[in-house]
C-alpha cells in the first residue's frame, strides 16, 4: 500500500504548486478607471431631474457623448474595457470638491470640460494625468507650459485659435454691413477673459471696427450693460468665452433680443436658444480627440510628452429665426457656409 500514499502524495503536491498559478491565469486584467469632470446642464451633462429614475436617458450631453464615441473608435467598452467615474458640477464652486473626490478613489486619469474643470484638477492632483477637453488657452491659463511641450501632469486639447476674434468681427459686418460700433461684453474676473479681450481688441484694430468694452462679473451686471449698450449706440454685440456668461446664456439672448441688437457667441448652444449667431472650435469634435490622449497615457505615455492640439475643425450656426426678428437678411453666401442653419 506505500506506493499508493506515495502516488496520492505526489498529486497532491502537484496540485498545490499549480493552484496559485491557474488562479492568477484565470483573474481578469484591470480595468482601467477614467474620471470625467464637468458642469452640469447642456450640453455638458443632463440636468439633475433628467438623471432621476432610469439613469440619463433625456437630455443630450453631446460632450460626454462625442468623447465615448471616441473611446468606441479606439475599441474601449463602457463598462467591460473600461469604467468611467462621472462628477457633474451644479455649480463652479463645486468642482474643487468633485476633482479631489475623483483624486482620491484613485482614478487612472481624468478628462476635464471647461477651464475651471481643469483647474480645480490641477489643485487635486500633481501625479495623475489630466486631459482636457475643451478649455481655452492653457499656455495663458497657467496650466500647461507650453502647448508643444506641457511639462507637469496636463495635456488635451484647446479651443484657442488666434483667428477667432476676428472672424467674429468679420462675420458681424457681412450680416450688418453698416455696423461701426460693436459692443464687447466679457468678464474681467475670469481668467480667460482678459486674453479674450485682447484678441477682439486687436482684431478690431485691423478691420477698423470701434468697440464698447462692457464688463459683467455675474448675473447682476448684465442689465446694466445692455442699458450702457443702448446708450452709446451699440449696432452690434460680441460676448467673449466666459463660463459664467455661457451659464447666463438664456438671459444673454433675451436681453439682446429685447435690445434688438444682433450678436455673435462663442458657444452653439446660445443659438440654440434664441442667439443670431455662433462661431467657434467645434467642441463636440475635441471632445472626441480627447479620448486619443486618454488612450495612449493608458499605454504608457506620459503627459509632459503630449503635445497640447488646437481646434481643426470650427462651425458657423445662423438662427435664420432671430435674424427674420431682428430684421436682418442673412446673405446667400454666409448660409452657404454655415455648418447649421436653425429656421
Amino acid at each position: 500500500m506505500r506506493p499508493r500514499i506515495t502516488t496520492l502524495t505526489t498529486v497532491l503536491a502537484v496540485l498545490l504548486l499549480i493552484a496559485p498559478v491557474a488562479a492568477h491565469a484565470q483573474r481578469p486584467a484591470k480595468v482601467p478607471v477614467i474620471g470625467f469632470l464637468a458642469p452640469a446642464g447642456e450640453p455638458f451633462a443632463p440636468s439633475p431631474r433628467s438623471m432621476m429614475g432610469t439613469g440619463m436617458a433625456m437630455g443630450s450631453p453631446a460632450y460626454r457623448d462625442a468623447f465615448l464615441q471616441g473611446l468606441r473608435e479606439l475599441g474601449y467598452v463602457e463598462g467591460q474595457t473600461v469604467a468611467i467615474e462621472y462628477r457633474w458640477a451644479e455649480g463652479m464652486e463645486q468642482l474643487p470638491a468633485l476633482a479631489a473626490e475623483l483624486a482620491r478613489l484613485p482614478v487612472d486619469v481624468i478628462v476635464t470640460v471647461s477651464t475651471p474643470a481643469v483647474q480645480a484638477a490641477k489643485l487635486a492632483t500633481t501625479t495623475i494625468p489630466i486631459v482636457i477637453a475643451i478649455a481655452a488657452d492653457p499656455v495663458a491659463t497657467g496650466l500647461v507650459a507650453a502647448l508643444a511641450r506641457p511639462g507637469g501632469n496636463i495635456t488635451g486639447l484647446s479651443t484657442q485659435s488666434e483667428d477667432l476674434s476676428r472672424k467674429r468681427l468679420q462675420l458681424l459686418r457681412e450680416v450688418v454691413p453698416r455696423v461701426t460700433r460693436i459692443a464687447v461684453l466679457w468678464n474681467p474676473g475670469s481668467p480667460i477673459g482678459p486674453g479674450h479681450l485682447r484678441e477682439t481688441e486687436a482684431a478690431a484694430r485691423a478691420l477698423r471696427v470701434q468697440l464698447q468694452v462692457l464688463e459683467a462679473r455675474g448675473p447682476e451686471d448684465l442689465d446694466g450693460a445692455f442699458a450702457a449698450m443702448a446708450r452709446h449706440g451699440a449696432h452690434a454685440l460680441v460676448v467673449t468665452p466666459d463660463p459664467m456668461l455661457h451659464r447666463e446664456r438664456r438671459s444673454l439672448v433675451g436681453l439682446a433680443a429685447r435690445r434688438q441688437l444682433p450678436a455673435i457667441y462663442f458657444a452653439t448652444d446660445f443659438v440654440e436658444v434664441g442667439g443670431l449667431m455662433n462661431y467657434s472650435a467645434d467642441f463636440a469634435d475635441l471632445a472626441r480627440r480627447a479620448a486619443m490622449y486618454v488612450h495612449k497615457i493608458l499605454k504608457g505615455a506620459k503627459p509632459a510628452d503630449l503635445p497640447v492640439e488646437q481646434p481643426t475643425r470650427f462651425e458657423l450656426v445662423i438662427n435664420l429665426k432671430t435674424a427674420k426678428a431682428l430684421g436682418l437678411t442673412i446673405p446667400p453666401a454666409l448660409l452657404l457656409q454655415a455648418d447649421r442653419v436653425i429656421e
